[in-house]
Parts: structure tokens; C-alpha cells; sequence
């Protein structure tokens, strides 16, 4: 019989058993006299690690689903406490695994990339900064729970973030107005709170990237990311070439969304606005599109039908906007159930079919993936698996009429317009991280003047003169990346650029070999680097000379053949 995700039984580990057990299978890979009982220490300890990350999934998605439930804040605050004792033992394990004279015949079992993976995280910790690690979680813990307890009175309705977005997008500029000016009062009000957070997150970071022998936090920071393939100096000339290539393309959009929306000069509350009949909303509710994206995925492929019956079979999603849910969307992967799951906030915006196709595509990554049984490498590194989800954003197209009926063509326009001009805030927000951990003696006031000076650069249309507390430089408040995982949000955007690639193979050239080479990539999980997928793709570099000029080109010209007006 099939378990509902209900069903699927939580049981936090006891620490001091899987202490024990774990050292047993590291000595006995340790002193292993052959090959044999090397590989039998090797999937006893697979088996632990399973184990421990089924359970903490378990616990993290059901806490942020609900974060006022006291049995699972008590079980966040215990992860909080103990992942990082976890990881130390883990580490035990990397350490005797990369020293085994049986590393050869291991290889027949493990994939190489295993090897690669367990010299990163040995890198990125020490029993030192044990007390370090766990403070940092309970930081970035505060200010999750602080946004996801947002209660905003407005519109009669008490509000969380989520829920002030469609009157973000009203088409009454006043409306418009005062709902983004609710939204960011509550980060205004909570100023010194989140100041104070990330104040101590950075100095704790700096600290134990110092403790750990890097130069810096940015060091760490990319050994934490897992970069196998590239340094900041290459991340820095690809930022250079998304200035140079698609801030211009992004402005003349800007420009083309003023003119449509009927004011002459854009604040920084209409650019959420992109027509003035309204954005293209989904024309259904919630379970309208869950049926929709069942059929979209049946006709897509016959690997896609098989993927969302076996989530749909067993309430792997949950999508309803509630009170006490942690803000934002994400898929995560529950070992030992072989389960992806995807949580959302759905809010009545075309963002809701953007999850169902965005999660959807990490999702369908990770059920390809599952024959992968060590859980670290299910899901590849961050910047791989964004190709997934951005991707699959784009392999959709043809199915989005289901959704949006008569306004296709202008969700088709927002969407790919929306993802060039992502681009030049994704490496805003990556730049700015560079330069905060760069220099971590900066104070708060200095760090928000440094997101003001680089945000005139990478999005020039960005008018706060009617809004003092953005001018400061704290719009990055809301952004839960740089708080909880640092420099994760580039990844987004080398994704994006190779995502594009693939819509343009697909929707523009008709290459019937686009899907397959998706489907390749989302076979091999983290088997594989970043770069080492991009070749398996059969795609161009983010990093090499012109990979974003051409595809930028052809963005440029498919946008500009629109009549937006008529949209």
C-alpha cells in the first residue's frame, strides 16, 4: 500500500546510538583487511546517513508548514542544536574514506564524485567551530521565524508577506502603493532586529572561516557550495558580462513596462505591474491547476507522467498559503521513502504555476535520481540543479494555455522578459555578498550603503524617492538566501543563462534533442560537477566568452517582435 506523506513516521535519531554505530563502521573501514569488508563498512554508514537525513527532512518540512506547531519548533531547535555534532561524526567518515587503501574498488561502488564531495566538506569543518555552526543556525532559525511571522493588517485581513502580493500587483496604483509600503514597513519595523542578525552572522562567519584557515568568508563560502569548477574571479567576469550584455536589454523592458502601464515615470511600487488589465493570473484555483499540471506532465513525457502521479498518489505538495507557514517555495528530497517534496505558498499570482513547473523541475531531477543511493548526491550542487527547475519553466510552454487561457501569450511575455531581468538582480545580490564578507568590519549602515551603490548599477530603474527606508539600501532584508545560505543566489542566474539556452533550442529552433539532453542531466544527480553537466547538456559556459551574447540576442529579438500593447 502506498504511504501519504501523513503517514511517513518521524523519529528524531538519537544522537548517542548513531554515535556509536557510525564509529563502528569508521573503524571497521578503517583497519579493513580487503576490499569487501571496505565496502560493507561503506554501506552500513550509507545506510546511517540515510537514515538521519530521512528524519531531518521529515522534521524541517513539516516545522516550516507549520512553524507555531511545538513539537516541530522543539525538533527544529534540536537539529539546529545537533546537525552540527552529526556532521562531526560525518566527517570521521569522509576522513577514513578519502585515506582507504581500497579507494579503486570503492570506486565501482561509490561514484567518483563521492570522493570530490568528501574532501569539500572535510574542508568546510572542524570540531573547533562546532559552537560556531550551531549559533549560526540558530541565527539564521531567528530570521526565518521572524518573516514567517509576519502579521500585517490590511485590506480588513490580517496578511502574511505572501498574501500582500497580489495587492502588490493591483492595477490601481494606489492600491499598489500602500500595499508595498505595508509589506516593507514590517521590515522596517523590524530594522535593528534584522540588522542585528545578520550583523552577527557575518562577524561569526568571517570567524569561522578563519578558524577553519581561509583567507576569508568568500573562501568558505564556495567550499560550502561545493564550486568543484570554478573561483570568484571567474564568478567576477561573468557578473561583468550580465552588466554589459543584459542590464541594456532589461532597461529598454522597463522602459516598454512604463508605457504600458501608463505612468511616465516608473516607482519603485509598479514595477510588480506589467499591464494595465492585470499580470496573466491562473484561471482556476488550486485544485483546477493541480489537474492541469497532471495532464501538462502526462502529454510532456512519459518519465513526467510517471513523476507527478507518484506525487500527487502520495500529498507531496503542499501549496496553500496558511497562517504560520514559512514564507517562500522549495523541493527537498526524503531518503528511505525515495520521496521528493514540494511546498509553496500559492497566492492567486502567475507565481503559482512558476512553482508547479519550477519545483517540479528539481523534483523531477531527484525521482530521476533516486538510484543514486548516497543522499548527498541525489541532488547535484545548487548552481546544477537550478538547470532543472529553470529549465523546466521553459519545456512547458507549449502546455501553458491550460493555465492561462487567453492571456498565454502575455504570461509567455512576462515570464521570459521577468527571467532576463532576474538576471541583473541575482548577481546584485551575489556581488553584494562578496563585498559584505569581503569586509566584514563593515557596519550595518555601511552595508546598506554598498547594496544602494550597487543596486544603481545592476537595476538602474529602482526609483525609492518615495520610500526613505529603501533608499537607505535594505530592500536585500527580504532576500532569505543571504541570510540562511550564502552565496547561493548566483547560482539562480548561471542556471537562468543555461536554462535559456535549452528555450532556445527547444521553442525556438525545435531541437528535438533539447529534451533528451534535459533528461540526461537529470539522470545523473550530483554524480556529476557543474561544468561536467553543462558538457553533458550540450551546452555553452556561462563562463566562457559570448555564451550570454547570443542567447541574449535571441531573447531580445523574440521580445521585441511582441506588440506589448496589445497584450
Amino acid at each position: 500500500m502506498e504511504l501519504k506523506f501523513s503517514e511517513y513516521e518521524y523519529k528524531r535519531p538519537d544522537y548517542t546510538t548513531y554515535k556509536a554505530e557510525a564509529t563502528e563502521a569508521i573503524e571497521q573501514l578503517k583497519n579493513a583487511e580487503d576490499a569487501d569488508i571496505a565496502v560493507a563498512a561503506v554501506m552500513l554508514m550509507n545506510g546511517l546517513l540515510n537514515e538521519t537525513d530521512k528524519q531531518a527532512n521529515l522534521a524541517y518540512i513539516r516545522h516550516s508548514i507549520n512553524t507555531k506547531d511545538a513539537f516541530y519548533q522543539a525538533e527544529q531547535e534540536y537539529w539546529d542544536e545537533y546537525g552540527p555534532l552529526f556532521t562531526e561524526i560525518n566527517t570521521l567518515y569522509y576522513h577514513a574514506l578519502l585515506k582507504t587503501p581500497y579507494r579503486m574498488e570503492l570506486e565501482q561502488v561509490l561514484p567518483k564524485q563521492y570522493f570530490k564531495m568528501a574532501e569539500y566538506e572535510l574542508k568546510a569543518f572542524s570540531p573547533e567551530v562546532i559552537e560556531l555552526l550551531q549559533k549560526e543556525n540558530e541565527l539564521a532559525s531567528a530570521y526565518d521565524k521572524l518573516i514567517a511571522g509576519a502579521q500585517i493588517e490590511f485590506d480588513g485581513k490580517t496578511l502574511n508577506l505572501s498574501g500582500l502580493g497580489p495587492y502588490q500587483q493591483s492595477t490601481d496604483r494606489s492600491v499598489r502603493k500602500a500595499a508595498s509600503e505595508a509589506y516593507f514597513s514590517f521590515f522596517e519595523e523590524n530594522e535593528a532586529k534584522i540588522d542585528d542578525i545578520y550583523d552577527q552572522l557575518v562577524k561569526l562567519r568571517d570567524e569561522i572561516a578563519k578558524k577553519l584557515g581561509f583567507k576569508d568568508f568568500v573562501e568558505l563560502g564556495y567550499i560550502r557550495m561545493q564550486r568543484y569548477d570554478y573561483n570568484r574571479e571567474m564568478v567576477q567576469t561573468y557578473r561583468e558580462n550580465v552588466l554589459n550584455d543584459v542590464v541594456p536589454v532589461a532597461q529598454k523592458l522597463y522602459e516598454r513596462q512604463a508605457k504600458r502601464i501608463g505612468v511616465s515615470h516608473m516607482n519603485y511600487y509598479d514595477l510588480n505591474l506589467e499591464f494595465l488589465d492585470g499580470n496573466a493570473t491562473p484561471k482556476g484555483d488550486e485544485a483546477y491547476i493541480m489537474e492541469m499540471g497532471k495532464k501538462m506532465y502526462h502529454e510532456l513525457s512519459k518519465e513526467t507522467g510517471t513523476f507527478i502521479d507518484y506525487m500527487y498518489d502520495r500529498d507531496l505538495l503542499d501549496l496553500e498559503t496558511k497562517d504560520g507557514k514559512q514564507s517562500g517555495g522549495y523541493c527537498t528530497f526524503i531518503p528511505g521513502y525515495d520521496s521528493p517534496f514540494i511546498f509553496a505558498n500559492f497566492n492567486g499570482t502567475s507565481g503559482d504555476i512558476d512553482v508547479l513547473t519550477h519545483e517540479a523541475g528539481h523534483a523531477f531531477q531527484v525521482f530521476q535520481s533516486r538510484w543514486i543511493k548516497q543522499p548527498e548526491l541525489v541532488f547535484p550542487t545548487s548552481e546544477s540543479a537550478e538547470i532543472h527547475s529553470m529549465s523546466m519553466e521553459f519545456f512547458t510552454y507549449p502546455w501553458m494555455e491550460l493555465f492561462f487561457k487567453e492571456e498565454t501569450e502575455k504570461y509567455k511575455f512576462s515570464h521570459l522578459g521577468g527571467a532576463l531581468q532576474f538576471l541583473p538582480y541575482g548577481v546584485l545580490v551575489d556581488h553584494f555578498q562578496h563585498e559584505v564578507y569581503e569586509n566584514p568590519e563593515m557596519t550595518p549602515a555601511e552595508r546598506k550603503a554598498t547594496w544602494r551603490k550597487l543596486e544603481k548599477m545592476y537595476n538602474p530603474q529602482k526609483d525609492y524617492s518615495e520610500n526613505a527606508f529603501l533608499e537607505q539600501g535594505t530592500l536585500w532584508y527580504r532576500q532569505g538566501h543571504i541570510f540562511d545560505t550564502p552565496f547561493y543566489y548566483i547560482d539562480y542566474t548561471l542556471a537562468q543563462v543555461l536554462a535559456f539556452q535549452f528555450w532556445k533550442r527547444a521553442i525556438i529552433d525545435k531541437d528535438e534533442n533539447a529534451w533528451e539532453d534535459y533528461l540526461a542531466i537529470c539522470e545523473v544527480g550530483g554524480t556529476k560537477s557543474f561544468l561536467e553537466l553543462v558538457k553533458l547538456a550540450n551546452l555553452k559556459s556561462p563562463f566562457e566568452e559570448g555564451s550570454l551574447t547570443d542567447v541574449i540576442k535571441a531573447i531580445d529579438a523574440e521580445l521585441s517582435a511582441v506588440d506589448d500593447s496589445n497584450l
